[in-house]
């Protein structure tokens, strides 16, 4: 039996490498390209720019006034004419409503000519328009063509996939069906939107054609694979998600529609506009990411539809985008047992148009009533497991206690100087990130190059300074995660870094930031002489930042001067009390030192708001992989404990009083991943 494995999160799982039919992108070496190469890329960690001023919606109004250029205000953007069009073309579209064909987000000021498919940012625009950028008009700030490599890629793809309804044999069309749910998808349906199987990759091929029909600029390949009684979904795209900003089903849009249905999966579009007959578009990563620059094409519909799975993540992410969109003309439909997702409905016999009239507001007033939160409060006590965040897959003692990472909410972490703070929690934000946990690192004690070193090799779980020739593979890999990084270093100002992570949030969607450290931003603030009172602050505009935001952030902070002997306790973080007032975990790295050897270290966590447990359990660090984690077999290593004075209240398990307990195993790096590839056997 098929059924369809739900996550909150788009599955973002390479295909296999392994097998002698598999070659590059995991396609049949026929389509591959040729032997893989090494590919130099501007950018393979993106990184954030240190942040100009930014521009707000005023100066932009206030710039083309003062440019005498027309425009019209938008749900997003405002709309102008464009500059990059040329004086006949413009000429000729005077008085209509295409002339307004330059599209300046609100938030960044960036742009979007829909006739040239030019772009930029603010201050390129202000450029061309002040005759800086004759440079533009010729085309240098056309959207980056796909790589040549990339084009034949698809191209041969393309050629090579075929409709699924001429497929020559019946039981293997049916078959197909059958593994992608498509059993009641019409073939009409699938014709109208171009959708082809590749047989020997058993994939369907999702198009990503150009605007206004100038070609083929990528794809989107879909594999099932089977996972004990299901089917799990695999996507790989062409390019790199990244670079992949496919709005599914963007040809089949007029002019004239007001209303669409936004869904995360293609298959959810094919089955919507099948039942509903609506215009109906498929978000490229599901509910990872709304890119800004997807907003201009959405900027003509008066009324938007989100319905993007059936759980409580894409709830949540579904009002997150909603505020890109414009909550005002923003519907969600809620996930529920008589609500699935649009292609489970439609396979279930559910009514979906009538689904979709059951549609909530996104928008409502600063007060609200019980009666409006109670499905909500239902849907968390209906999903507690989702409801609790996204688990740790390396660190299961930390599930037990947190029971997940939730967005909105600011952990505090401590630890002895030299103990592996920055090593730890890199660990702990790149397991989230392989999760699809969108990341942004603000490192200011170590370099952006030293850390992401650090968490590549975390990444790997072994070092790669021995085996340079696997680098390409592992160094692909991490860069397809959505980890960015702030180019900040030293001291910064603590509204210059809001800036930023505002801005992250804004264009990448991110859902967690971690800031190593708080003591980097405590010299440029010169609110007070006080160096308490500069940190509360601090820690202030980080939890007003995570609430407002929906954003996880976790806060680095240094200890006080404590004598090597006492352990840490939640009164040593450096500052007031606000610190762990402020926060809703708070986690201490203890490392009790040895005489006769290297300190022991163990994790406590002293304060969890969600449900209060707390608690402590050892960490092994392993050199080789610059790893903490515990292998899962580990048994009576979890101890609970009712406050900060009780560490070692109880006896432990085994040993003698007062002893921690102890770690029997060694951790290898199957051991503590055994669902990643093993280093040390040659890959084929």
């Amino acid at each position: 039996m098929w059924v369809l494995l739900r996550s909150g999160y788009p599955l973002r799982i390479l295909l296999p490498l392994r097998g002698a039919w598999m070659g590059r992108r995991g396609l049949p070496r026929s389509l591959a390209p040729g032997p893989p190469r090494r590919r130099y890329r501007k950018e393979a960690l993106p990184a954030l720019e240190a942040p100009v001023l930014p521009v707000t919606t005023t100066e932009i109004r206030q710039y083309l006034r003062a440019r005498g250029i027309p425009f019209q205000d938008g749900h997003s953007c405002l709309r102008a004419p464009s500059p990059f069009v040329g004086a006949s073309k413009l000429k000729a579209q005077t008085g209509a409503a295409t002339s307004f064909s330059l599209f300046i987000d609100k938030t960044t000021g960036r742009f979007l000519c829909m006739t040239t498919l030019a772009e930029g940012s603010w201050e390129d625009f202000q450029a061309s328009v002040e005759g800086q950028g004759d440079g533009a008009r010729e085309g240098v700030l056309l959207s980056e063509a796909p790589e040549a490599e990339d084009s034949e890629e698809v191209q041969r793809i393309w050629d090579r996939a075929i409709p699924l309804w001429e497929l020559p044999e019946p039981e293997e069309a049916q078959l197909a069906r059958m593994m992608f749910g498509l059993t009641k998808v019409t073939d009409d349906t699938l014709k109208r939107f171009s959708v082809r199987y590749l047989r020997p990759a058993r994939r369907l091929v999702f198009p990503w054609f150009s605007p206004g029909g100038l070609g083929l600029r990528g794809l989107k390949l879909l594999g099932a694979e089977t996972r004990g009684d299901g089917v799990q979904y695999v996507e790989t795209t062409i390019p790199r998600p990244g670079a992949y900003h496919n709005l599914f089903g963007l040809p089949l849009i007029s002019r004239r529609d007001v209303e669409v249905v936004l869904t995360s999966r293609e298959l959810d579009s094919l089955a919507l506009n099948q039942s509903t007959g609506l215009p109906t578009l498929a978000l490229p990563r599901g509910t990872a990411c709304l890119p800004p620059a997807l907003l201009p094409y959405l900027e003509q519909f008066r009324r938007v539809v989100l319905w993007l799975g059936n759980d409580l993540r894409s709830w949540e992410a579904a009002k997150l985008f909603a505020r890109k969109l414009n909550p005002k003309r923003c519907s969600l439909v809620r996930p529920g047992d008589q609500q699935p997702s649009p292609l489970e409905a439609l396979n279930q016999g559910l009514n979906l148009p009538r689904i979709l009239r059951t549609a909530l507001p996104a928008w409502h007033k600063s007060i609200v009533s019980f009666r409006q939160l109670r499905e909500e409060v239902l849907g968390e006590l209906s999903n507690v497991e989702q409801a609790a965040g996204v688990r740790w897959s390396r660190f299961p003692d930390l599930n037990r206690l947190l029971k997940g990472h939730r967005k909105g909410e600011l952990t505090v972490f401590t630890g002895p100087t030299g103990s592996g703070k920055t090593t730890f929690i890199s660990e702990y934000a790149l397991d989230l990130c392989t999760q699809g946990v969108n990341t942004l690192w603000g490192s200011f004690e170590i370099s952006n190059v030293r850390l992401a070193r650090v968490m590549l090799t975390q990444f790997a779980v072994g070092r790669l300074e021995e085996q340079l020739d696997k680098y390409d593979e592992w160094a692909d890999r991490f860069e397809d995660l959505p980890l960015y990084f702030m180019t900040f270093h030293g001291q910064q100002s603590i509204r210059t870094v809001i800036d930023t992570m505002q801005h992250a949030v804004y264009v990448y969607d991110i859902c967690h930031v971690v800031i190593d450290n708080l003591q980097f931003m405590m010299g440029h603030e010169q609110l007070s002489a006080d160096r308490i009172a500069a940190q509360d602050y601090i820690v202030g505009a980080f939890r007003k930042f995570a609430t407002d935001s929906s954003c996880h952030v976790t806060l680095v902070i240094h200890p006080r001067k404590e004598d090597d002997d006492k352990e840490l306790q939640t009164a040593s973080i450096f500052g007031s009390a606000k610190a762990s007032q402020e926060a809703d975990n708070v986690l201490i790295l203890q490392d009790r030192k040895l005489v006769t050897g290297p300190g022991k270290r163990y994790l406590q966590v002293s304060k969890n708001r969600f449900d209060g447990d707390v608690g402590v359990f050892p960490l092994e660090f392993n050199k080789s992989s610059l790893t903490f984690s515990i292998p899962p077999k580990s048994k009576a290593r979890l101890k609970k404990i009712k406050d900060d004075n009780g560490l070692v209240a109880k006896k432990p398990s085994s040993g003698k009083k007062g002893a921690m307990p102890q770690i029997t195993e060694t951790c290898s790096n199957q051991a503590c991943n055994p669902n990643r590839p093993d280093l040390s056997k040659p890959s084929r």
